[in-house]
């Protein structure tokens, strides 16, 4: 998803700190759907504090396999059948979670696990899965490793907050859970057309558009619950004053 930003016209051995800026907040914006993918499979996790350890033990194998893909993505860019594995496993995610049974409050729930090292390996191949598009872009049009580097370890930081909020948002909202598996197929069906017809992959701004949408309703309506508390504490304030 960087290529249009390399693009533009600077020299990059002048502007390697302003690219690398750029890089990093396409890692924040982009990785929302990554994000929520990761949270949703830590949620598996009953206790809390498994669900941070899984994050934080899945992410640093994460960081180990993105660091791998970008060492060998002039080897890997060769053979479209990674990214037809990489389509493949998101679109099972997304089939899983849409046809998983639905619970009394009408909300779909992932699969449950009852050991940490049953999610950590998951959360690493999910971010493996996203990173094949955008690292496999970055190292196409730039020659400098050390500068994807740095900018994948500051997105795999980045990533580790965002999916530490989105397991406290998806208790709050109604649909952002089902709007970020929605998200993820999207990833999924690109990287499958990518594999098979590279010239029909849609422009970039159509995939930030179609997330912005989904993402949009996710966020649109909040649980009963959430309700009732965002109303007591209003009330409280009012007697406060």
């Amino acid at each position: 998803m960087l290529d249009q930003v390399f693009n533009l016209p600077f020299d990059f051995g002048v502007e390697a700190p302003l690219v690398l800026l750029i890089l990093v907040g396409l890692e924040a914006v982009l990785s929302a759907d990554n994000a929520i993918a990761l949270a949703a499979i830590a949620q598996g996790l009953e206790d809390p504090e498994l669900q941070r350890r899984a994050l934080n033990f899945g992410l640093v194998a994460a960081y180990v396999l993105r660091i791998t893909l970008i060492l060998t993505a002039t080897w890997i860019v060769q053979f479209w059948q990674f990214e037809l594995l990489g389509a493949a496993y998101l679109l099972w995610l997304v089939f899983q979670h849409f046809s998983s049974e639905t619970a009394e409050d009408d909300r779909h729930h992932g699969p449950r696990f009852t050991s940490l090292w049953q999610t950590v390996p998951l959360i690493a191949v999910t971010d493996l899965a996203f990173s094949l598009d955008s690292v496999t872009t970055a190292i196409a049009i730039s020659d400098k490793t050390w500068l994807v580097i740095t900018g994948g370890t500051i997105g795999v930081i980045t990533l580790r907050f965002m999916a530490g909020l989105f397991i406290k948002w998806l208790k709050e909202y109604v649909h952002l859970e089902d709007a970020g598996y929605i998200t993820v197929g999207f990833v999924g069906l690109r990287l499958l057309v990518r594999a098979i017809r590279p010239e029909l992959v849609p422009p970039e701004w159509i995939m930030i558009a179609a997330i912005a949408v989904v993402f949009s309703w996710g966020f649109s309506k909040r649980t009963d619950s959430e309700i009732v508390l965002e109303t007591k504490s209003k009330k409280a304030e009012e007697v406060k004053h």
